[in-house]
This record gives structure tokens, C-alpha cells and sequence, in this order.
């Protein structure tokens, strides 16, 4: 997470003295007024490079307000992931490539702002190949049906649903929707073949 300030507008010089001067009125500057659409399209032509060199896909690049200052929240994702190791280094990268592009070519967003990087969670919707083809064996919902994911292809995607093959190409598939799987309980906990002979009869003839 990259935060990064500038100083906000001078208050004005002497006037009107008062004895109970207005709290905050003379000194707040104005917010500044923000195409927060073109905004968005200067930063991710500065990100989406740094991004792709760096072996991933920039999945979202988002602008909002938050007070007085912005946000800019970046999704990025791999085909094996993101860590949070790589995570913190595409950050510092695409900060760095920020303040590159504003010392050569002008500011890209006005005031401050905060960078915030991360990937994507399970909840993002599957409208890509790549989505689909990085989610190959996980359960999804797509076009009112559920079912398994076993292949993604140029032509479209292959599901098993309820042990019946389906196929869904491109151009009718809509956005899937991954489905949390939770694991048995007795899937998850060890029986008692589990545990070694050898542990049993750990300190047996020791006196």
C-alpha cells in the first residue's frame, strides 16, 4: 500500500479580522474537480505495462474518493497466483512507475492518494478465458447451471455437470460465479490408523 501527499493551498492573506473566526471554513481548500473516468484510464496506460513485464494480468484498476484524498485500487492475478511477497513487489513497482510518469509528464491524479495492490478473490466474477482456464476443477455456476469445470479451450468451456458433459462456447457463456466447497469434517480429522505404531509404543521396556 503506497500513500502519497501533497501540500494543499495556502491559506488566503489578511481580511477581515473576526472575533470568532468560521472553524475550518478559511483554511480547507476546495476538493479539486476530478474526471475520475479519464483518471482511471491515465493510470492503468502507466500500470498495465509494469504489470504484464512483471508476469501477470491486470485484472481491475479502480478510482474513488475517500475524504480528501483517492483511492487507487489495482487487482492483479497469474496463472499460478499472486503471494503476498509478489503482491508487495508489483506495488512498489507500478508506485515507482507512477512517480516516474508524473515527473515526466504531469500529475496523474490531483492531491493525494493511496495505491492499494492486491489479487483477486473467489468472488470475482469468471468473464475471461484466462478466469476460466485458471479455475479448471473448481466448482462454478454459469448460465443458471452448476457444475464442474474440466476444460477452457479457444472454442468455449467443458463441464461436468452432475457426471454429464456440457459444453458452453464463448459466445453464450456468461459470467461465472465460483462456489465455495467445504470439506467433510471426517475428511479433515485423522482416525485412529493414522497414528504410528511406532508412537504407540513410544517408551515401552524403558525403565
Amino acid at each position: 500500500m503506497t500513500q502519497r501527499g501533497r501540500a494543499g493551498a495556502r491559506p488566503g492573506g489578511p481580511g477581515n479580522r473576526r472575533t470568532r473566526p468560521e472553524p475550518e471554513a478559511r483554511n480547507t481548500p476546495a476538493l479539486p474537480r476530478v474526471d475520475l473516468s479519464a483518471a482511471r484510464a491515465r493510470l492503468r496506460e502507466v500500470a498495465e505495462p509494469v504489470v504484464t513485464k512483471a508476469g501477470y494480468d491486470l485484472e481491475d484498476l479502480a478510482v474513488s474518493r475517500a475524504g480528501r484524498r483517492f483511492v487507487v485500487r489495482v487487482l492483479v492475478d497469474g496463472d499460478n497466483g499472486v503471494g503476498l511477497d509478489d503482491v508487495a513487489v508489483v506495488s512498489r513497482e507500478i508506485s515507482d512507475a507512477f512517480d516516474a510518469a508524473e515527473e515526466s509528464g504531469g500529475e496523474l491524479l490531483p492531491g493525494e492518494y493511496q495505491l492499494e495492490v492486491g489479487s483477486p478473490g473467489v468472488d470475482r466474477p469468471l468473464t475471461e478465458p484466462r478466469h476460466w482456464r485458471r479455475n479448471v476443477g473448481r466448482l462454478v455456476e454459469v448460465n443458471g447451471v452448476i457444475g464442474r469445470v474440466q476444460s477452457a479451450d479457444d472454442k468455449g468451456v467443458a463441464l461436468d455437470v452432475d457426471g454429464k458433459p456440457r459444453e458452453l462456447a464463448w459466445a453464450e457463456l456468461g459470467a461465472g460465479k465460483v462456489q465455495i466447497e467445504f470439506k467433510r469434517m471426517d475428511e479433515a480429522e485423522f482416525g485412529d490408523d493414522d497414528v504410528d505404531d511406532d508412537d504407540e509404543n513410544e517408551g515401552e521396556g524403558e525403565e
